[in-house]
């Protein structure tokens, strides 16, 4: 199994994409700006979408590569999502005034999108991936997935937009995870921002990360960073690791994740 990180970054500036990421080139998981990157033959192989949730920084380039493509294809994409998400997707932007209904055309009976509402927790099988839905915690309906080649077998975890979450540590310390890619979308200073916008910080990323189990270990890829912070978010990850108080060097493999780099799982 093959990820692609289209875009990683909380925010655009040069270089910088949102989050989007490329599963065997037919499943995408968000639709932020980074799927932009991707050639139309290459969105016209995407046949599934997964959103986390409704945030524009996480769908904003699903109109866009819809309108790009759709017509070139002989079947729907299917959107995958909370309920919630897909009524805020339906209502604020495939609403006929922001953007047209493509789950109404060109006909009824052949749209150029279909919903598929997902519930917590569910599993589900697409393009032959194995995919769980994983709890989050944000300030509008969210999840979080993990995908593997078959059920058991090395796990990409995508924690999506989140704050402190004892339900997904409960769920990933049951899995076999090959990489972790958790978000970090402010730095300390701005802990308090951070706290109200339900995003992680440096310092409640290592709370979150002594939820791992004991003795297990495994990259984890730190995304949703700010652009004019991820230099400092950086600093302080690594500094608290090397600080840790219980006075281990290296606790954790934890790497910055970048837009364009592509992991085989």
């Amino acid at each position: 199994m093959k990820v692609r990180v289209l875009g990683c970054s909380g925010a655009i500036a040069k270089d910088c994409r949102t989050t989007s990421f490329l599963i065997d080139g037919d499943v995408l998981v968000d639709a932020g700006t980074g799927v932009g990157d991707l050639s139309l033959l290459e969105m016209r192989g995407i046949n599934h979408v997964l959103l986390t949730h409704s945030h524009l920084d996480h769908v904003a380039a699903l109109p866009l590569m819809v309108d790009a493509i759709a017509a070139h294809r002989k079947s729907p994409i299917t959107i995958h999502a909370l309920q919630a998400t897909i009524d805020a997707l339906q209502m604020h932007i495939f609403n006929n005034v922001i953007w047209p209904d493509f789950s109404k055309i060109p006909t009824l009976e052949a749209p150029f999108i279909s919903f598929h509402p997902l519930v917590l927790g569910e599993k589900l099988t697409l393009a032959g991936k194995h995919i769980e839905v994983l709890p989050a915690v944000h300030t509008v309906p969210a999840v979080g997935y993990a995908v593997s080649a078959v059920e058991g077998s090395p796990t990409w975890i995508f924690t999506g937009d989140t704050e402190r979450n004892p339900a997904l540590w409960a769920r990933v310390n049951q899995l076999n995870v090959a990489m972790l890619v958790i978000e970090t979308a402010f730095s300390n200073r701005e802990r308090d921002l951070a706290k109200k916008s339900l995003h992680l910080s440096p310092d409640s990323l290592a709370d979150e990360l002594d939820c791992i189990g004991h003795g297990r270990t495994y990259p984890i890829y730190i995304t949703h960073t700010k652009p004019a912070e991820t230099e400092l978010i950086m600093e302080e990850i690594q500094r608290f690791d090397l600080t840790h108080p219980t006075g281990m060097v290296d606790l954790h493999d934890i790497r910055w994740l970048r837009a364009g780099q592509e992991f085989d799982l």
